[in-house]
């Protein structure tokens, strides 16, 4: 590592030298040559198998390292008899899914397993997304995203959806309960006085579904049908929230004093959008999110929301592929989590007035 002056004479920053650089993938047989023995013996020291005598081991990993040596996971899970790579295929879904990779991450490094991801885009969908994957020759598969009825691989591999229900009997689940969560948000909006309870439904694949209709049956177990109130955002991110939310301040309607989102991202979109109106949270309008992620606890925002926890959910589901893959029983295929509501600064009793809108 080199510094570059600036040009008053002082360094602005490090420079990677080029020699310490490799312009191409250091291999086993770079190790060898340089540490002048077998390839065979390095391959034994990179998988600390027997066979090297410390000496020999010592100047290989101390080769291995100046050459900035990496395995190479493709031809280690191909050579090995047991498992060692999960595919991890997410959307754009909010900020709670980067919480859940980086929970995957977590949970697979300390069970010795690696992973690889692939996204899905607007022009790259479940069937693309796991051809890129595939050349990785993972050995299992956790979803995080397309919700659908009936994963392609479904029955083919080891897989694990993440956040919504499958029928299917090869595939194992794990999600949090939409109905508790959903429960838990009306009924505490409920117990403030609240009626007018409105709800913003992330679009409509199956979790917002799920979710929507949870709102509903909450809504009706409190005798409030005549009050349910659903506005459709076209997606799951900011800018969904708030056009939803402008949607909802433009209706021929009374403000609802409540609002259960579909997630955090939509819930703070819709804050937003109410205080560009002058419209004040909780005093006017209490608001409640879903998966308590970072932007709900950010002091900003303190928001109100049903938790879910990244870190137990990855958690799990890692240890349900490896028991799949080991072939070790595996007693309920759906694993459903009851999520606890957070209470934070966002909601608050009715305000004795209600505003409407002109």
């Amino acid at each position: 590592m080199s510094r570059r002056a600036g040009h008053d004479g002082e360094a602005v920053g490090d420079v990677v030298d080029e020699q310490a650089w490799p312009r191409r993938r250091v291999t086993l047989a770079d190790v060898a040559e340089r540490a002048g023995v077998s390839p065979a013996l390095v391959s034994i020291v990179m998988r600390e198998a027997p066979g090297a005598s410390p000496s020999s081991r010592e100047r290989i990993l101390a080769v291995a390292k100046q050459l900035g040596y990496r395995p190479d996971v493709r031809a280690r899970s191909l050579a090995s008899l047991k498992a060692h790579v999960i595919g991890i295929l997410f959307g754009q879904a909010g900020r709670f899914h980067l919480e859940l990779i980086d929970g995957l991450y977590a949970a697979a490094e300390e069970r010795g397993w690696d992973l690889v991801l692939s996204a899905l885009t607007a022009s790259r969908d479940e069937q693309r997304a796991l051809a890129s994957l595939n050349d990785f020759r993972f050995d299992a598969l956790i979803m995080l995203g397309p919700p659908v009825a009936e994963p392609l691989l479904a029955g083919r591999v080891p897989l694990v959806v993440m956040g919504w229900h499958v029928d299917h009997p090869d595939v194992d689940v794990v999600r949090t309960s939409d109905e508790h969560g959903l429960a838990s948000a009306v009924d505490h909006l409920v117990g403030l006085g609240h009626r007018r309870i409105a709800h913003l439904q992330g679009g409509t694949g199956l979790v917002a579904i799920s979710r929507r209709d949870a709102y509903l049956k909450a809504m009706r177990s409190h005798g409030l049908d005549d009050e349910v109130r659903v506005v459709v955002c076209d997606g799951e991110d900011q800018l969904d929230g708030q056009l939803a939310a402008r949607r909802l301040l433009d209706e021929n309607a009374d403000l609802p004093t409540g609002i259960v989102a579909f997630n955090d991202d939509i819930a703070a979109a819709a804050m937003s959008v109410l205080a560009q109106q002058g419209i004040d949270v909780p005093g006017d309008v209490s608001v409640i999110g879903f998966d308590d992620s970072v932007i709900a606890r950010s002091p900003g925002i303190d928001l109100t929301t049903v938790q879910q926890i990244p870190q137990e959910m990855a958690h799990l589901a890692v240890d349900r592929i490896i028991a799949r893959t080991s072939g070790a029983e595996v007693p309920d295929r759906e694993l459903v989590l009851e999520p606890d509501l957070r209470i934070r600064s966002t909601t608050g009793p009715v305000a004795g007035r209600r505003r409407s809108r002109d």
